[in-house]
Order: C-alpha cells, then structure tokens, then sequence
C-alpha cells in the first residue's frame, strides 16, 4: 500500500534539506533520495561561500535573505555556520569594474597585496573586495536541515530513485525505490538530474544544464594567514581560499555536462597548479585530494522556484547553478510558502515577500 503525503520532494541535495526543513511540522512531508546518502553530489562539493556580490541582481538579493536567516539560526545556536571571510576579485580595471557589483567596492593594488600577500605584485592590475562575504559550513547546514526536517516529521528515504509517477485524481502516485506513495505536490529537486524527473513525471523538460566545476586541497610550502580573503579571477579562470594550513583551489571551468558523478578531467587540476605557482608564492607542492560538481542552470541563469502550469502539483526546485547553498534559505521560505498556500503566493508585506519579489519577474510559475 502506498504512504500518503502532503509532499514528497525528490531529491536530498541541500535544495531538498532546505525545503523539507521548512515544511517540517507544517503538513505531511517525505524525502526521497536516489543516492544511499544525503547530499552526495553537488551539495557535498560546495565552494563553502556566500558571496552577496555574485550573480545576477535576483541571486543577490536570493543570497542576502539567505545569510539574514542563516544568522538568525546562529544567534540561537552554539557553533555558528557562518564566518566572516571577505571575497577578493583580481584582474585588470576593466575586468574587475565590470565584474564587481552589489557590495563590493575597487581597492588599491597595495590594499589588496596587504590581504593577501602571496599574490605576485604583477599577476593584477585591480582589485574588488566583498567584505559581506561569509564562510559557510556546509556540513553543519546540511546536518541541521536534515535533524530539523526528522524532528518535524519529515520522512527521509534513501536509496530511493524516482522510477515511475502518473497523475492520479488532484494528486500524484509515484515509485522511488521499494517505495510507493501517494502525494498532492511533487517537488522536483533533483539537481542535475531534474530534467530526467520531469521525463519519468510525464512532464514537459525545462532544458535545464549541468556543467562541471572542479575543486582541490593542495598542500602548500607558505600558507595563507588566517583572514585572507577568499581569491578569484575576473576573469573566471580560478579561484582559491584558505583551508586550514592547505588551500583549497579551483580552475573554476564551465564545461556542460550530462548528468552523472563528476570526476576531474585529467590535467585540469595539474594546469591550475602549474598556473598558480607563477601567479602566487605559494608553492603549491601537492595535491591531496580533487573532486568535480555540476552546477544546473536554467537559460537565463535564474534558479528554477515554482509550480508547472501545465502540471497541476508539480513543483520545480532547481537551476540553483553555482548559488545552491547562498540561495537557499530564501527559495526555500518562498517555496514552502507557495506549497502550503497550493498555488502561487502574491507579495505583501511579510519578510517572506522579499524574495518573492526577488522572483516574480521571472520565476513565479513556470511556463505561465
């Protein structure tokens, strides 16, 4: 016999965790996930950055709710998820003028060698500097999200991938894995692989896009002091940031992708290193450990929050791309939202209309 649900959500990337952090205790909700763990993909490769200044002006304004909720949790909570950790773009001017927004401001050369130091005098011309940017601990996010979700009632399965769905009456009857359930609102959160849910639900794809991103622990013969900023290009060649006595670093590639367990490219991390000795004083003197990401977008780079229009109770949460943990607090306050209310919530005066009106231009429903 199938169990029956207000809500099942399909997908257990921190997407989902958040969601179902959100409904828990508001109305019957289940979490399926095709992996044996939570957050196995994406969500366990984050940047562990929230960056006010990144992105377009709706995942700016996505991410400032997100750090005013994450804060609000860590005024009641012993060990913070959040940490001051400034974001530092180098480059030449224009590059840099073009690329810095939101709350970052132009600093000098000499400014920006003083905060981090390893830097070669001629590898920029520019700098930016985000200094509302935060450190985010990622595996206490996703842990908190996942207890708060069980407190509440929440169901969790894993190794449970979605095989079959059909619309039965105003609700939904699906298969994840041994499982059967039966559901008013289906909540495709899948990730990367939330264009192929759309396909086993009978509904019309998004077009939605993985791309890769890699990222390594390298050791290093002169550390980073603590408080450096977090690095990147302007140019989106590279990133790295302080991790403990290593340094974490990327080549920060978008390359599409199909939908899979990423592994880095041979010679990807190995050219960033190469690179990276001559542009710092690091000496970068081995690899310890890399790993790949995909990062989901939809066309317009905008992350996916809505109901189908074509698909009553289908809901989609997806296309975060590379802002999943910056934005997710707030997608998911406006999505539990629109679940609870059963349709598409309209502004008003409530700290939860911020992000709805961050959305409405473009997201409020899909394909309306």
């Amino acid at each position: 016999m199938a169990a029956t649900y207000d809500v099942v959500i399909v997908g257990g990337g921190i997407a989902g965790l958040s969601l179902a952090s959100a409904l828990a205790g508001r109305c019957s909700v289940a979490l399926v996930e095709a992996e044996h763990r939570l957050a196995y993909h994406t969500s366990s490769r984050s940047a562990r950055q929230l960056i006010p200044s990144y992105g377009p002006p709706i995942v700016q304004d996505l991410t400032i709710r997100t750090l005013e909720l994450i804060a609000e949790r860590d005024a009641q909570l012993p060990e913070p998820v959040l940490a001051p950790r400034s974001f530092m773009l180098i480059g030449d001017e224009e590059t840099v003028r073009a690329e810095a927004s939101g709350q970052m401001r132009m600093i000098s050369h000499a400014e920006a060698l003083k905060l981090c130091p390893v830097l070669a005098p001629d590898a920029f011309s520019a700098a930016g500097l985000d200094t509302g940017s935060f450190a985010c601990n990622a595996p206490l996010l996703l842990e908190e999200h996942r207890a708060r979700a069980e407190a509440g009632g929440v169901d969790i399965y894993t190794g449970a991938g979605l095989h079959s769905a059909q619309r039965l009456g105003s609700g939904w009857e699906i298969g994840a894995g041994q499982e059967a359930f039966q559901t008013g609102v289906l909540v495709n959160a899948a990730g990367a692989w939330a264009d192929e849910v759309a396909v086993v639900c009978g509904v019309e794809k998004l077009g939605l896009q993985p791309y890769r991103r890699t990222a390594a622990i390298v050791a290093v013969e002169h550390s980073l002091p603590e408080g450096t900023p977090m690095v990147a290009a302007a140019d989106d060649s590279f990133y790295f940031r302080r991790e403990g006595a290593d340094v974490l670093i990327s080549p920060s590639e978008h390359v599409a992708s199909a939908a899979e367990d990423a592994r880095p490219f041979p010679g990807d991390v190995e050219r960033l290193v190469a690179r990276l000795n001559t542009l710092t004083t690091l000496g970068i003197s081995a690899v310890r450990t890399a790993w790949t990401g995909l990062r989901t977008e939809a066309a317009d780079g905008i992350p996916v929050a809505g109901f189908d229009a074509e698909a009553p109770g289908f809901y989609w949460l997806a296309g975060q791309g590379g802002y999943g943990f910056q934005t997710s607090a707030a997608i998911a306050e406006l999505a539990a939202e629109q679940i609870l209310a059963g349709s598409v919530s309209h502004p008003g005066g409530s700290p939860e209309s911020r992000t709805a009106d961050a959305l409405a231009a473009t997201r409020w429903s899909i394909r309306r």
